[in-house]
């Protein structure tokens, strides 16, 4: 994708244009709570993919300390929500966003990295397992 920055989240300025093309993608859209819990916690875990000073795709990411089934402790970065732009599609935008939060998550040692997407969201299905997540 020529021509497209990429940057971290720095302040509150950025937070309209991340919401508004997330909403757009969702069926509920987040309160405005959700995503200042995402980005309070994890401002270095969400990356903004800019076009001539416009936000054309976001990843907002989150890594903590959880509990497993068998009582261990896993250090697991968890891809909370991921959007690009309709008209900016099929650039690999999605997919450089996803390996620069994957990159981060290995910096801070994530022991795995997990995400949810609706199974009717086949172009986030394949953009997944083009990926390697299963």
């Amino acid at each position: 994708a020529k021509d497209i920055t990429y940057i971290d989240y720095t302040s509150e300025t950025q937070l309209p244009a991340m919401m508004e093309m997330i909403d757009q993608m969702l069926s509920e859209p987040y309160s405005i709570f959700t995503y200042r819990y995402f980005l309070h916690a994890w401002p270095n875990l969400c990356i903004c993919a800019m076009l001539d000073g416009e936000t054309v795709g976001v990843i907002i990411c989150k890594a903590e300390k959880e509990a497993t089934m068998q009582g261990d402790d896993v250090y697991r970065g968890y891809i909370a929500m991921l959007a690009v732009n309709k008209k900016c599609r099929k650039a690999g935008i999605g997919s450089k966003l996803v390996e620069l939060a994957v990159e981060r998550m290995r910096e801070l040692d994530c022991d795995e990295v997990m995400l949810e997407t609706e199974v009717t969201n086949k172009s986030a299905l394949r953009l997944y397992e083009r990926l390697g997540f299963t």
